[in-house]
């Protein structure tokens, strides 16, 4: 199983195929049904809510976008002020008034109404007398009405705001004959306390479901609300944990003889959680109880596979088997760590396919007892065709959806149907409830087609088998492999760290390899260094563009075939975490190919216009002899990608790696010369500032290329500028910044306290991108930061070799010593720190409150975060005042209101602008890295321009009339003189 997710997509789908192929028999026999049941759905429409909905407001719309972003974060905005522009972004461009009164629901054209009653305000209508009405009631009105409107969605697919509330409902004559399944709205837990109050709310329910134990119903967990670090690398950690929690919920269960469900999450977390359920299934304490159950997701490669373990356990299992929830986030996160192929399918058919051969293996098992979720008619005809005349499995379908397509199979033909009911308060819904609408609103799904009255029966109910046997199942072609992402050039690869396996090895792999002894340290001789570089440098500027730029590629080859190697120095010397080391040679990696790409397309000859009888060229050529001074935070990346683009661009180089790290470059510098850089063209130099000094200020230098702190980049500008004859020279610097991050009242917490943690704390701080200064809107500050206490308490703290740890020391004793320092000094203003091992060189990462941003002057590099907050209404103000501290590195920004991000890009004066995601991580050819003012001069690293700073522009004229004239252009005149 543990490879299946990698496999490539056709041999997956192979024996699936078989397993879910009709025969024509069969085929005719289902499509008859499906006909029926397809009927039954077209008759109630006009009874399901989200049926109107889509009929009303479909997804690709700009109204029904609109719709759901106002709901996914309307009702959590605390204050007037944002609340009404978050109205004005989502509904003053939208066309409510066309949709007014057109659906045959109360309930849609309610919703529709407040809606159109905040566009008449919002929006570009200035007369009217709905406008004059509005206007004199005021926007507390339009926030009433639009508020209304969302909390009638949120009715809609709540079951209800508590257990009892939901177990009543369900008692209402539209639900005769269901039983539910009640999810308690457990979302991924940041802190214990989130999964301690979720553990109870699962526990509470358990009880509730159980005074009424003939009615049916059954609960459904996820193990993410359960415990905060549900990670593979915290496997020892968690798994112990859950396996207990799920344990004391399983007991419960039983004894109040109700059935328990666990959902199914994220792939990597799939390993994990069959060790979790598995462990409860087997607990003697629990053998004589029928209802523990599990979820699986067809969209998954080991689907199938997930269903033959689960009959081996040995007991009766429920299996509720589902289409999958997180199919964007899986194919996102594939393609960002440069992983082999995807772990599901990426046809919307071969997910239907999988579907019914899991479907077929389910009805077949011995120990399994089978519910199949499903809106979709062809899928739930097929299963009763095989079915025949069984009744011992059951259908389920979401809350608010698929009303008309089981009513008659549950109350005239004895099937049973369990309804997935989602219960909590509507604050806490919207999110899940944009993402159900959207998973079962896309292009593809059965819900949306249904509603689409172009398509024709026989559309809607295409066999999904002889779909993907027309393209021989192979993957979607707008879908690239990760490899693959990039096009022109090669994605690095990625290690599947989630695997826990994989984690093991590679772990175990770095622990084996010594960081080599440090030898005598010789006198640097800066001079004879310059002397080969500039004796090389002739024959290197000569050496083909097309060879210069294979090198390269040849280098990025090289790099992940010393992959681990080249992690354990990383993680040795620079103290890097192990997903720190892994990214460290992927960009690098990236850096080589992305170069050797821009070389070949941006630095080749170019003829330009001018007149008949001349020729005219661009030529970009080596400078000569660059000086490339690395920092010891990025030893390999950053060191590699100034000295990669400095050779690829014809000039040779004299490379200095910061003092902390010399062992990583030297093995660079050795793979660089293994692929093809002749020895001379690159040098390599160690030591410390000195170095650094004799090699600037030689007038050889033709060039610097520099990262590191802001006064040594002024001190080698200066340098560069001494002496008379001392030709101008370019420096390209990267520095570090004051970077923000500006959070205002429509963020989701969760979101803004993950990306705070990573952006902050992650390499222990010692980014030049990383976030220094949080401001958050005062209205949601003290909820954000309490969040923010409990995410910290769960960082691990360690040797930065152990798979488990988040952050790891600082790089040497005088960052250490600088860090504390600063720490003691305001320790009135801290808000929470995390304790740290008794040896090591360890900075507890620390939260400091300051009154206003102007507090911080000046950069602490480190795990160090600086909290203020900003009024509601002074968006503009407060990045006006962020931008006046003149560094111009790094800026983030959480908000849903569209208008806000537009006047964060047109304000903000920083090189890279992060909305609703980390600060950092930057990735070559997507997201050009380098900052302005204080944070460095440009180009940015990793962009289309970067190149052309590292080359002198020669032009070259040719009159070519001189010889006697310009015979092409005479023999254009093909009537002769």
């Amino acid at each position: 199983m543990a490879k299946l997710h990698r496999a490539a997509e056709p041999d997956v789908l192979k024996p699936l195929l078989e397993r879910a192929r009709l025969t024509p028999d069969s085929r005719e026999r289902v499509m008859d049904h499906a006909l029926a049941l397809l009927a039954d759905l077209r008759a109630a429409q006009n009874r399901g809510w989200v049926n109107q909905f889509l009929q009303e407001y479909r997804l690709n719309s700009s109204e029904g976008v609109a719709l759901l972003s106002l709901a996914e974060a309307f009702l959590r905005v605390p204050d007037p002020e944002t609340a009404d522009l978050l109205i004005a972004d989502k509904l003053g461009d939208a066309d409510w008034k066309a949709h007014s009164g057109k659906s045959n629901s109360v309930l849609v054209n309610s919703a529709t109404w407040g809606l159109m009653l905040g566009r008449a305000l919002v929006g570009d209508e200035k007369t009217g007398a709905l406008r004059r009405l509005i206007s004199r009631a005021g926007e507390p009105f339009v926030r009433q009405a639009v508020g209304a409107a969302m909390k009638r969605m949120g009715e809609v697919f709540v079951m209800g705001r508590t257990i009892d509330e939901a177990s009543k409902r369900m008692k209402k004559p539209e639900n005769k004959g269901f039983t539910a399944s009640f999810d308690m709205l457990g979302e991924a837990a940041r802190t214990k306390a989130d999964a301690e109050r979720y553990f109870q709310a699962y526990f509470e329910a358990i009880r509730a479901v159980g005074r009424d134990p003939k009615a049916g119903h059954s609960i459904s967990v996820k193990l993410s609300a359960l415990h905060p670090r549900y990670e593979v690398a915290q496997y020892d950690r968690c798994v112990p944990e859950l396996t207990d929690m799920l344990a004391q919920l399983a007991s419960e269960s039983a004894a109040q003889g109700i059935p328990l469900t666990v959902d199914a999450e994220e792939s990597e977390r799939l390993e994990m959680s069959l060790d979790i359920i598995g462990s409860v299934a087997r607990r003697p304490e629990l053998r004589g109880w029928n209802g523990f159950g599990m979820a699986v997701q067809a969209y998954g490669k080991r689907a199938r596979a997930v269903i033959g373990w689960a009959d081996d356990l040995g007991r009766p299992m429920h299996v509720r088997l589902v289409k999958g929830a997180y199919w964007d986030s899986e194919i996102k996160r594939t393609q960002v760590e440069g992983l082999s192929d995807y772990p599901l399918f990426t046809r919307k058919a071969a997910t239907d396919v999988s579907y019914l051969a899991c479907a077929r293996d389910m009805l077949a098992a011995k120990n399994i007892v089978p519910a199949f979720a499903s809106h979709n008619a062809l899928t739930v005809a097929t299963i009763l065709d095989w079915a025949g005349d069984a009744r011992d499995f059951e259908f389920q379908r979401l809350h608010g959806m698929g009303e008309g397509l089981y009513e008659r199979l549950v109350n005239e033909q004895g099937h049973h149907c369990r309804i997935y009911a989602p219960v909590g308060g509507h604050r806490d819904l919207l999110a899940y409830l944009v993402r159900r609408l959207l998973e079962n609103g896309a292009n593809s799904s059965f819900v949306h087609q249904l509603a689409d009255e172009q398509l024709s029966e026989a559309e809607l109910l295409a066999d999904p088998v002889e779909k993907i046997a027309a393209v021989g199942g192979t993957r979607h072609p707008s879908i690239p492999l990760p490899v693959e992402l990039f096009g022109a050039w090669k994605n690095s690869g990625g290690i599947d760290l989630a695997e826990r396996t994989i984690l093991a090895d590679t772990a175990m792999a770095i622990a084996a390899k010594p960081l080599p002894a440090a030898g005598a340290t010789a006198p640097v001789d800066v001079r004879a260094a310059i002397d080969r570089a500039s004796a090389a440098f002739p024959g290197w500027a000569a050496t083909p563009l097309a060879t210069r730029a294979a090198i390269l590629e040849r280098l990025a080859d090289l790099l992940e075939e010393n992959r681990v190697e080249l992690m354990a120095l990383a993680v040795k010397e620079a103290f890097k975490t192990i997903p720190d080391a892994l990214g460290e040679v992927r960009e690098a990696a990236d850096f080589c190919r992305y170069y050797a790409l821009q070389a070949r397309t941006g630095l080749a000859p170019i003829t330009l216009p001018g007149p008949t009888g001349e020729r005219n060229e661009l030529r970009m050529e080596g400078r000569g002899v660059w000086a490339t001074i690395a920092p010891w935070n990025f030893p390999l990346a950053i060191f590699l990608g100034q000295t990669a683009a400095a050779l690829v661009a014809g000039n040779a180089v004299v490379a200095k790696p910061a003092p902390q790290t010399p062992e990583i470059a030297r093995a660079a510098v050795r793979l660089a010369h293994q692929a093809g850089v002749p020895e001379d063209a690159l040098v390599l130099v160690t030591g410390g500032p000195e170095v650094g000094a004799a090699l600037t200020s030689d007038p050889r230098i033709a060039g610097v290329a520099f990262t590191g702190s802001t006064p040594t980049a002024k001190k080698i500008a200066a340098a560069l500028l001494e002496g008379e004859d001392r030709p101008l020279v370019p420096l390209i610097a990267e520095t570090g910044g004051i970077n923000a991050m500006i959070v205002d009242s429509t963020a989701l917490p969760e979101q803004v306290v993950a990306d705070v943690l990573t952006s902050a704390f992650r390499s222990a701080g010692q980014r030049c991108s990383a976030l220094r200064l949080l401001l958050l809107q005062e209205e949601i500050a003290e909820g954000v930061i309490e969040m923010l206490r409990g995410a910290m308490e769960l960082l691990i703290l360690g040797d930065p070799a152990d798979p488990r740890t988040d952050v790891g020391p600082v790089i040497d004793q005088a960052a250490y010593d600088k860090l504390m320092a600063y720490r003691d000094s305001v320790k009135a203003q801290w808000i929470k720190t995390v304790p740290v091992p008794a040896t090591g060189l360890f900075v507890p990462p620390t939260m400091i409150r300051i009154d206003r941003p102007e507090d911080l002057s000046r950069e602490w590099f480190g795990p160090i975060l600086h909290v203020a907050t900003w009024k509601a209404g002074t968006l503009a103000e407060t990045v006006a005042r962020v931008n006046a501290k003149g560094f111009g590195l790094t800026m983030g920004l959480h908000s849903r209101i569209a208008r806000s991000a537009e006047l964060v890009e047109a304000e903000a004066r920083v090189g890279n602008l992060y909305i609703n995601r980390s600060m950092i991580g930057a990735v070559v050819g997507s997201q050009p890295f380098g900052g302005e003012g204080l944070s460095g001069t440009g180009p940015k690293a990793g962009g289309p321009h970067y190149l052309h700073r590292f080359c002198a522009e020669r032009a070259v004229s040719v009159d070519t009339t001189s010889a006697g004239g310009n015979a092409t252009l005479l023999s254009l005149d093909e009537g002769g003189m």
